[in-house]
């Protein structure tokens, strides 16, 4: 007989994943069937503190409690039952940034996100040091850049992490990172599994001069691949988790990663010739590779899969921040006219009214950097509509313009992929908050990279239970098979999701509009040099 959710959670079978994204802390309780069946979320925000993007160290636990006690009772209001041990446990969170700590094992400065864009100088000259495109937001230049703006922390150091790597050292005691997440610190040798030692030593002969009492190895944390042992929750791991006191220590933990990483697992895209989009607060593809890229691209960062493989990933800033804003703004012209509003409603009227707009939006333009973008040269955001005089300027073609907003530097990023270096893909995923009104999302994106899309049901889950997934490779691969086939044969059982192929009048239109979007950029780069 199939065991039902509540005496999976009873005999302590079921597997909790939890993930630290940019405006949401969520976690996901899955069966040995890996289904979920139960929930719990916090909404945070990141706050900008003297410049810096960041959360803070008491903001971090409070969510991740609140987020635990939320799943708990919905477990009580659903089954009737108190969590009290599990078979597994997985943390994820946003890639990248800077977690620095002393030997008293207190944070040196605020926390810095993947969203800080100060570090362009760093990345420069890292990436001419290593000939191999180091992004602005990875934790090589956060540090790097700490150490050329002299700031009186870095002698301090004594351990660099990210956020999933501090939460999992926290709950486990141990300092250990998933290679995905790990690859966002800094460049893995894809032989070895472990850092590059060709980079490692490039950069402790960098900073010799400063003569710091640590090398660059002793400050991070070791590499695990998925389904190693990452070890347990500790005792004050399970109280800092749940401040209730019924979870008990011992549970087995796997790997911590980042949200690239468990966002591939969420839609079964770590095969080579796979691929996906995240769509949300910001967006990225990961393109898994056959073999490697012929040359660096500053657009592009290398990065793994959980188990390894090379990835291309196209990283971008912004997504639908700026969209959800002028969303907003109908919200309260409705509100203004006594009407009451329902959210799901007002995003679907709009985004399918999007879909009966002109193929290249009329000529309307919309840059949606509320923050820098990176992969277009901006280290400060300023988000614009731009129209002339004789464009068609109507309700779908403002509305379908900041739709192509949100993933038109997605689609810079990736022709560079798709044009020049001929990458092959087989299948495109798409998840996030982007593809939540039925096909829209997804006709946008197919326009977008001339590439079929696919959504699948679960895709909303996210990585929550991507990571929880991570969570049952561990404890639940009696085949001992490698992560792809583990994830076809026992999670998605063939299922590939809804496919959606562009049109050529979609394609041309986008690239027409791309066209207009480049051209334009002088606008922007003016805009950003006016300070308010």
């Amino acid at each position: 007989m199939k065991p039902d959710a509540k005496s999976t959670i009873e005999t302590g079978k079921a597997i909790l994943g939890i993930e630290f994204g940019s405006t949401r802390i969520k976690a996901v309780l899955i069966d040995q069937k890996n289904k979920p069946i139960a929930q719990g979320s916090h909404t945070w925000e990141n706050q900008l503190v003297d410049g810096l993007w960041t959360y803070s160290v008491e903001e971090i636990w409070h969510g991740v409690q609140d987020c635990y006690a939320d799943l708990r009772l919905n477990v009580k209001n659903l089954y009737n039952v108190e969590i009290e041990t599990l078979a597994a446990i997985g943390v994820s969170a946003m890639m990248h940034g800077y977690m620095a700590f002393n030997k008293k094992e207190e944070l040196l400065v605020p926390f810095r996100t993947w969203r800080n864009t100060h570090t362009g100088k760093a990345a420069a000259a890292l990436s001419e040091l290593f000939v191999y495109n180091i992004p602005l937001r990875w934790s090589i230049s956060h540090l790097y850049q700490a150490i050329l703006d002299n700031e009186a922390h870095v002698k301090e150091i004594d351990y660099l992490t990210t956020l999933a790597g501090y939460i999992h050292w926290q709950m486990t005691g141990q300092k250990v990172l998933g290679i995905g997440d790990a690859s966002g610190m800094l460049p893995i040798d894809p032989v070895t599994k472990n850092y590059s030692a060709e980079m490692v030593a490039k950069f402790d002969q960098l900073i010799t001069p400063q003569g710091y009492s640590w090398k660059l190895l002793e400050i991070l944390p070791k590499v695990l691949s998925a389904g190693e042992n990452a070890g347990v929750l500790t005792v004050e791991g399970a109280q800092k988790l749940d401040v209730s006191g019924n979870l008990k220590a011992g549970i087995l933990v796997c790997p911590p990663e980042g949200d690239a990483g468990t966002g591939m697992v969420a839609t079964n895209a770590v095969k080579q010739r796979t691929g996906n989009v995240s769509a949300g607060t910001s967006s990225f593809s990961m393109i898994v590779l056959e073999k490697d890229l012929s040359k660096p691209y500053e657009v592009i960062d290398m990065v793994t899969t959980p188990d390894g493989s090379p990835v291309a990933m196209v990283h971008c800033n912004n997504c639908t921040s700026d969209l959800n804003a002028w969303i907003n703004l109908f919200k309260e012209y409705q509100e203004l006219l006594g009407i009451p509003v329902d959210m799901n409603e007002v995003y679907g009227k709009l985004y399918n009214h999007a879909l009966t707009g002109n193929a290249d939006c009329g000529g309307l333009i919309s840059y949606n950097y509320i923050s820098g973008e990176p992969v277009m040269g901006f280290a400060d955001g300023r988000p614009m509509f731009v129209r002339s005089p004789n464009d068609k300027f109507t309700l779908a073609n403002f509305m379908r313009t900041h739709l192509y907003a949100s993933v038109g530097v997605l689609k810079i990023g990736n022709d560079i992929l798709f044009k020049e270096e001929r990458i092959k893909v087989d299948r495109i995923t798409g998840h996030g908050g982007l593809f939540k009104t039925k096909n829209v999302g997804q006709k946008v994106l197919a326009a977008a990279l001339n590439s079929p899309i696919s959504v699948m049901e679960t895709a909303g889950e996210g990585g929550a239970w991507g990571i929880a997934l991570l969570g049952s490779y561990l404890v639940n691969n009696e085949k001992n098979l490698p992560l792809a086939a583990f994830l076809d044969e026992q999670v998605f059982g063939g299922d590939a999701g809804v496919e959606i192929s562009p049109t050529l009048e979609d394609v041309e239109g986008f690239n027409r509009y791309i066209e207009n979007y480049k051209a334009a950029l002088p606008i922007e780069t003016a805009a950003v040099r006016f300070k308010k």
